[in-house]
Parts: C-alpha cells; sequence; structure tokens
C-alpha cells in the first residue's frame, strides 16, 4: 500500500523501485490527494488499484486479494520460466537444433536432412529433447516455447546454426 505524499520519496517513486527489483512487489495506491495524471502513472507502473480516501471496507479488500493474487501469479509464473530454463539449458547443442526445428513444424525426415543426420539419429535426439523437458507431444514442446520466450529466441539466435538456416531457406 502506498500513498502519493509520503515522508521522503513519494509513492510513485517508491513504485518505479519497487518495479525494478527482481521480485516486484503488487502495489496499491491509497490516498486523498489523487488525480487523473497520477493514478495515470500509476496504473501505467504496474498498480493493482488506485484508491481516494474515504475507501469502503470491502472495496479495499477487494484490492488487496486482488493484489495478493496478482503477487502470488507473478512468483508461480517466475518459478515455471526458471524450471523450463533449467531444462532448456540441459539439452546439448544438436538437441537445441532439433528442437528449434521440431518446434518450428519440421518432420524427422526434413530436420534429418537440413542437419545432415539420419533420420533415426533425429528421432533419437528428439526422444531426448522431450525427456529433458519433461513433455509428452511436440506440441507440448511447442508450448514450452512460450515459457522459454526472449530466452528461447536469443538462445535459438545465438546457436551455431547457420547451416540449418541456410539450408532451411535453399528447401522453401
Amino acid at each position: 500500500m502506498l500513498d502519493l505524499q509520503m515522508p521522503g520519496l513519494g509513492g510513485l517513486d517508491v513504485q518505479k523501485s519497487l518495479a525494478g527489483t527482481e521480485e516486484p512487489l503488487p502495489v496499491i495506491f491509497l490516498t486523498g490527494h489523487g488525480d487523473v495524471s497520477s493514478s495515470v502513472r500509476a496504473m501505467k507502473g504496474g498498480a493493482v488499484d488506485f484508491l481516494t480516501k474515504p475507501v469502503r471496507g470491502d472495496e479495499l479488500l477487494d484490492a488487496v486479494r486482488q493484489a495478493l493474487a496478482r503477487g502470488a501469479a507473478a512468483r508461480q509464473t517466475k518459478i515455471h520460466k526458471r524450471d523450463w530454463d533449467t531444462r532448456y539449458k540441459s539439452l546439448t547443442s544438436r538437441e537445441r537444433e532439433v528442437f528449434s526445428l521440431v518446434v518450428r513444424g519440421h518432420p524427422n525426415k526434413q530436420v534429418a536432412d537440413l542437419l545432415d543426420i539420419s533420420e533415426r539419429t533425429v528421432k533419437a535426439h528428439r526422444a531426448q529433447v522431450m525427456h529433458k523437458m519433461g513433455v509428452q507431444s511436440p506440441a507440448e514442446l511447442g508450448r514450452t516455447v512460450e515459457w522459454l520466450g526472449e530466452f528461447f529466441q536469443t538462445a535459438s539466435a545465438t546457436q551455431p546454426e547457420s547451416k540449418v538456416e541456410v539450408r532451411a531457406n535453399e528447401n522453401a
């Protein structure tokens, strides 16, 4: 809970500092000095709610519940993301190449052609990828890319896949 006017730093400055931490806390503003500009800045900064005094008890409790739920969801998402990052980092460079091509929709035979390996080897790598990533299907594997997000994009871009990309473009 923050107020716009607090001793020392103002509420908006405290909110900005909190947002820059590794695990930011959800913020609710409760103020007697609210204006449209401040409320817009607070909400754009990620505030859960902006309440003006006097506030009804049930309205305040609802805001607190929402803030707690948002904080719990953010922590859970961060835990899942760390887990997926750890799993992805456990893959060998070849497994990452196979992973990347599989989630792009390439069948085993095409992956084999692109990587100059046998289809049987692709199947073995693919099985290892599925095992290490803890998924049962290519669709689930594709959803892991959502969890990996920017990490996957960066890792894919820095992989030594230039040959794969060139050959994929040749076959397109």
